[in-house]
Protein backbone atom coordinates (compact mmCIF):
# COMPACT_ATOMS: atom_id res chain seq x y z
CA UNK A 1 0.00 0.00 0.00
CA UNK A 2 1.08 3.58 -0.68
CA UNK A 3 0.24 6.62 1.42
CA UNK A 4 0.20 9.98 -0.35
CA UNK A 5 0.22 13.45 1.18
CA UNK A 6 -0.04 16.59 -0.93
CA UNK A 7 1.23 20.04 0.01
CA UNK A 8 1.99 23.38 -1.56
CA UNK A 9 -1.47 24.66 -2.36
CA UNK A 10 -2.62 28.16 -1.54
CA UNK A 11 -4.26 31.38 -2.67
CA UNK A 12 -2.49 33.16 -5.52
CA UNK A 13 -3.28 35.74 -8.17
CA UNK A 14 -3.70 35.09 -11.86
CA UNK A 15 -0.31 34.80 -13.52
CA UNK A 16 1.44 33.52 -10.41
CA UNK A 17 3.15 30.17 -9.94
CA UNK A 18 2.83 27.37 -7.41
CA UNK A 19 4.68 24.12 -6.88
CA UNK A 20 2.72 21.22 -5.48
CA UNK A 21 4.44 18.31 -3.79
CA UNK A 22 3.24 14.82 -3.03
CA UNK A 23 5.09 12.79 -0.41
CA UNK A 24 4.78 9.03 -0.73
CA UNK A 25 5.39 6.36 1.88
CA UNK A 26 4.82 2.65 2.09
CA UNK A 27 5.59 0.41 -0.84
CA UNK A 28 8.31 1.35 -3.30
CA UNK A 29 7.34 4.66 -4.85
CA UNK A 30 9.37 3.96 -7.96
CA UNK A 31 7.14 1.00 -8.79
CA UNK A 32 4.17 3.25 -9.51
CA UNK A 33 3.07 5.53 -12.27
CA UNK A 34 1.81 8.78 -10.78
CA UNK A 35 -0.77 11.36 -11.67
CA UNK A 36 -2.18 14.72 -10.64
CA UNK A 37 -5.92 15.32 -10.76
CA UNK A 38 -8.05 18.27 -9.76
CA UNK A 39 -11.65 18.93 -8.87
CA UNK A 40 -13.27 22.34 -9.06
CA UNK A 41 -16.44 23.15 -7.10
CA UNK A 42 -19.46 21.64 -8.80
CA UNK A 43 -17.36 19.87 -11.41
CA UNK A 44 -16.12 16.36 -11.91
CA UNK A 45 -12.58 15.40 -11.11
CA UNK A 46 -10.28 15.76 -14.11
CA UNK A 47 -6.86 14.51 -15.04
CA UNK A 48 -4.13 17.14 -15.07
CA UNK A 49 -0.81 15.36 -15.59
CA UNK A 50 0.75 11.93 -15.36
CA UNK A 51 4.18 10.37 -15.38
CA UNK A 52 5.60 6.89 -15.75
CA UNK A 53 7.51 5.18 -12.96
CA UNK A 54 10.81 6.45 -14.35
CA UNK A 55 9.59 9.94 -15.18
CA UNK A 56 10.49 9.38 -18.80
CA UNK A 57 6.92 9.58 -20.08
CA UNK A 58 4.76 12.56 -19.22
CA UNK A 59 1.22 13.35 -20.35
CA UNK A 60 -0.87 16.46 -19.77
CA UNK A 61 -4.34 17.88 -19.99
CA UNK A 62 -4.36 20.05 -23.11
CA UNK A 63 -5.24 23.22 -21.21
CA UNK A 64 -2.16 22.97 -18.97
CA UNK A 65 0.42 22.04 -21.61
CA UNK A 66 3.24 24.55 -21.62
CA UNK A 67 2.24 25.90 -18.21
CA UNK A 68 2.43 22.87 -15.89
CA UNK A 69 5.30 20.42 -15.48
CA UNK A 70 5.08 17.11 -13.66
CA UNK A 71 8.23 15.58 -12.25
CA UNK A 72 9.28 13.01 -9.70
CA UNK A 73 12.27 12.24 -7.51
CA UNK A 74 12.24 8.53 -6.79
CA UNK A 75 15.15 8.82 -4.36
CA UNK A 76 13.07 11.18 -2.22
CA UNK A 77 9.70 9.51 -2.82
CA UNK A 78 8.32 12.78 -4.12
CA UNK A 79 6.05 13.83 -6.95
CA UNK A 80 5.83 17.47 -8.03
CA UNK A 81 3.64 19.69 -10.13
CA UNK A 82 5.12 23.03 -11.14
CA UNK A 83 2.27 25.33 -12.17
CA UNK A 84 3.03 28.57 -13.98
CA UNK A 85 0.81 31.28 -15.45
CA UNK A 86 -2.07 30.22 -13.25
CA UNK A 87 -5.58 31.32 -14.13
CA UNK A 88 -8.85 31.24 -12.16
CA UNK A 89 -9.83 28.19 -14.22
CA UNK A 90 -7.06 26.27 -12.46
CA UNK A 91 -8.80 26.64 -9.11
CA UNK A 92 -9.65 23.39 -7.37
CA UNK A 93 -8.50 20.69 -5.03
CA UNK A 94 -5.45 18.95 -6.44
CA UNK A 95 -4.86 15.27 -5.75
CA UNK A 96 -1.92 13.04 -6.42
CA UNK A 97 -2.57 9.41 -7.21
CA UNK A 98 -0.60 6.22 -7.83
CA UNK A 99 -1.22 3.24 -10.05
CA UNK A 100 0.58 0.13 -11.15
CA UNK A 101 1.79 -0.33 -14.70
CA UNK A 102 1.40 2.45 -17.24
CA UNK A 103 0.36 6.01 -16.54
CA UNK A 104 -3.19 6.88 -17.51
CA UNK A 105 -5.66 9.75 -17.79
CA UNK A 106 -8.39 7.61 -16.22
CA UNK A 107 -8.85 8.28 -12.54
CA UNK A 108 -10.64 4.98 -11.99
CA UNK A 109 -7.41 3.14 -12.84
CA UNK A 110 -5.50 4.73 -9.95
CA UNK A 111 -5.26 2.66 -6.80
CA UNK A 112 -4.08 5.15 -4.20
CA UNK A 113 -5.05 8.77 -3.58
CA UNK A 114 -3.98 11.58 -1.33
CA UNK A 115 -6.32 13.86 0.59
CA UNK A 116 -5.77 16.82 -1.72
CA UNK A 117 -4.48 20.37 -1.46
CA UNK A 118 -6.52 23.46 -2.31
CA UNK A 119 -5.38 25.80 -5.05
CA UNK A 120 -7.27 29.06 -5.44
CA UNK A 121 -6.41 31.53 -8.18
CA UNK A 122 -7.97 34.96 -7.96
CA UNK A 123 -8.47 37.19 -10.98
Amino acid sequence: QVQLVESGGGLVQAGDSLRLSCAASGRAFSHYAMGWFRQAPGKEREFVAGTSWSGGLKIYLDSVKGRFTISRDNAKNRLYLQMNSLSPEDTGVYYCAAKSDLTSREGREYEYWGQGTQVTVSS
